[in-house]
């Protein structure tokens, strides 16, 4: 059984435009909806509580960094699900960022196939959440 809505989207955050696009153009291949921000003080007043889709996001970024950004979104709605990616992966962040709460954590460079499997996983998980709070 699926609950997968076709209305949810993926907010893919990240300051390295190339890398963005490259993934936007992953999940957008993968049939996906997804919507590219630069940074997270652009894509935190489009969440709200009740968001239907998801936000995969890099951790290292100026200003507001990805895990102060999933602190915020858990602010609004703990239980969309957060999707946390670096370049500079390490045990502890990983261990950190799940324990306060992340989805997933991926370390780049990942596989595309990874990258849509954890998507498309998460995507459920909130269609599921949703369901179950009407």
């Amino acid at each position: 059984m699926s609950f997968f809505t076709e209305e949810q989207t993926i907010f893919f955050v990240d300051d390295d435009a190339a890398l963005r696009e490259a993934n936007v153009q992953t999940l957008d291949l993968a049939g996906l909806a997804v919507e590219a921000f630069p940074d997270a003080q652009s894509v935190l007043p489009r969440i709200e509580a009740g968001f239907s889709g998801i936000v995969v996001t890099d951790i290292r970024m100026p200003g507001m960094d990805g895990l102060e950004l999933r602190a915020a979104i858990h602010a609004k709605d703990p239980d969309i699900p957060v999707i946390l990616i670096t370049g500079h992966a390490d045990v502890a962040m990983a261990v950190r960022a799940l324990h306060d709460g992340a989805f997933d954590f991926l370390a780049k460079p990942f596989a595309a196939d990874h990258l849509v499997g954890i998507a498309r996983r998460a995507l459920a998980h909130r269609a599921l959440i949703l369901d179950n709070r009407r």
